[in-house]
């Protein structure tokens, strides 16, 4: 598989940076908005801790070294939950607490960072070749493309879909209890082959903490694994792709 590198994601105060630079020990921090879950390169199973609005970056902090407690790992990657620029996140996500924007992680957790959007992450773990849509079905929809060597993240769950609603209010957290699983499903195989026409889309794959509740996908969708957004942090500094704004 080609190594793409990564149009979302970037080294925060990386201390020793360089694009062919890779780590053995990578610990991942998936940021959701329900729990935190952590997961170092050579354990199998992910430690996890209830999120919620109270989350602030530093009480992440906190939460992320006492789950890795014991593990070993020289360098950290993060899918958060919102949009990622340059230095950082540069939105506040509407489901956790303030101060994210602006958050110096590398000299929190004392090692190198690299943080992208977190449906990108699981984008990232999942890519098998070709041209890939990923759609992350959780609190909302995250949503990123793979493309030859590029991953942008995309925010499909802004777009418009039916009754006034949105497409992230109908395929989200909320729109699946509202509906229920029949008429939530339909959206979704609805709607996916419909977006990987517009993508010109080899694949789409769909991740997520709700994707477990689908019982059958159109043809070129499949369900990614519960794991994919870690493998998706370990890629992110062994790859060797160069990290670009």
């Amino acid at each position: 598989m080609k190594a793409p590198s990564t149009i979302a994601t970037f080294p925060i105060e990386d201390k020793q940076p360089s694009p062919a630079k890779s780590f053995a020990q990578v610990l991942t921090i998936d940021i959701g908005g329900s729990s935190v879950k952590v997961l170092a390169n050579g354990q199998t199973e992910p430690r996890k801790r209830r999120s919620g609005k109270k989350l602030t970056p530093a009480k992440m902090v906190e939460i992320v070294q006492e789950l890795a407690e014991g593990w070993d790992y020289d360098a950290i990657s993060i899918g958060y939950p919102g949009l990622v620029g340059n230095q950082g996140p540069s939105s506040e996500p509407g489901n956790l607490g303030p101060g994210w924007v602006g958050f110096d992680f590398s000299s929190a957790f004392g090692l190198p960072v690299r943080i992208m959007n977190d449906a990108a992450m699981q984008a990232l773990g999942s890519y098998e070749g070709g041209r890939m849509l990923f759609l992350g079905l959780g609190t909302g929809v995250g949503s990123a493309l793979i493309t030859e060597d590029v991953i942008l993240t995309l925010e499909l769950g802004h777009l418009p879909y039916k009754r006034g609603e949105t497409l992230g209010e109908s395929l989200g957290r909320q729109g699946l209890r509202r509906l229920g699983k029949t008429a939530w499903r339909r959206i979704l195989m609805d709607v996916a082959p419909a977006l990987m026409k517009a993508f010109l889309a080899d694949s789409v794959v769909i991740g997520g903490g709700n994707a477990k509740k689908l019982k059958e996908l159109p043809p070129g969708v499949r369900q990614s694994h519960n794991l994919t957004a870690f493998r998706g942090g370990s890629r992110l500094w062994n790859t060797g792709a160069a990290p670009r704004a």
